[in-house]
C-alpha cells in the first residue's frame, strides 16, 4: 500500500473516478439488449463480448476486455440485486482506498485473468468480481445487507460463505475454472495478504503472553 501511495501521489490525477458505476452501466446496457432483442429477432450482444479465445486469436480482439462488462447470469429481479451489489461494493472500496489504489486493484485482476483466459481459454469476470466483494468484507467487516431483501447480514459471514463456495468451485470446476479462481484470490492477496500476516502474527503474541503470564 505505501508503495501505491507514491504511485497515487504521481499518477492519481488520471484515475478514472466511480469506475465501478461505469462496469454496471454497461453490464445492465447488455443485460437489457439481451432481454429485449434475443427473444425478438434472435440477437445476443452478450455472445459477441464474451472471452473466446479462437474468436480472438481470429481478430476479434475486443473480446480481450469486454468480458468484463458481461451482467451475471440472474433473472432480472435479482438481476437489479446483482448490479447495485456491485456498485454499493465498488463504490465503497473507492472511498477507502481512492480512485487510484481501486483502479490498480481491478485491473490488476482484470490483467491477470486475461493473462490466464489466454493460457487456459477460459475467462470470467464473476471471480475477478467476487475479489472486490471480498475486498469490502476486509474492509467492512460489519457492515449488513439485506438477504433476500429481508433478513439482515453482516457481510463477513457472507464473505465466510462465499469462501466455502470458492472451495468447493475449486474442486469441482475445470481447469480454466480452477485457474481464473486462483488469479482472483491471488489479487485479493496481494493487497490483503500483508494483513493477514499481520493479524496471525498479533494473534500468535497475544496467545503466547497470555501462556506466560497465566
Amino acid at each position: 500500500m505505501k508503495f501505491l501511495d507514491r504511485l497515487s501521489y504521481k499518477y492519481g490525477r488520471h484515475a478514472i473516478e466511480n469506475l465501478m458505476l461505469y462496469i454496471v452501466i454497461g453490464m445492465a446496457i447488455i443485460f437489457l439488449s439481451d432481454f429485449l432483442l434475443l427473444p425478438q429477432i434472435g440477437f445476443s450482444l452478450s455472445s459477441l463480448l464474451t472471452f473466446n479465445k479462437a474468436a480472438i486469436l481470429s481478430g476479434q480482439i475486443w473480446r480481450v476486455f469486454t468480458f468484463i462488462f458481461l451482467p451475471p447470469d440472474s433473472s432480472t429481479i435479482f438481476m437489479v440485486f446483482a448490479l447495485y451489489f456491485y456498485w454499493l461494493i465498488g463504490s465503497g472500496l473507492e472511498n477507502a482506498w481512492g480512485a487510484f489504489k481501486f483502479n490498480v486493484y481491478y485491473l490488476v485482476g482484470i490483467l491477470g485473468t486475461i493473462v490466464a483466459g489466454l493460457l487456459t481459454g477460459y475467462a470470467t469476470n464473476y471471480y475477478l468480481n467476487m475479489s472486490l466483494f471480498f475486498a469490502f468484507a476486509a474492509l467492512y467487516p460489519d457492515f449488513e445487507v439485506l438477504l433476500f431483501f429481508i433478513l439482515p447480514i453482516k457481510i463477513k459471514w457472507l464473505a465466510i460463505l462465499d469462501a466455502v463456495y470458492f472451495l468447493i468451485s475449486f474442486f469441482t470446476a475445470g481447469f480454466g475454472g480452477k485457474i481464473a479462481l486462483l488469479v482472483a484470490i491471488a489479487n485479493f492477496l496481494l493487497f490483503f495478504g500483508g494483513d493477514f500476516i499481520d493479524r496471525i502474527k498479533a494473534f500468535i503474541r497475544k496467545r503466547k503472553f497470555k501462556r506466560d503470564f497465566r
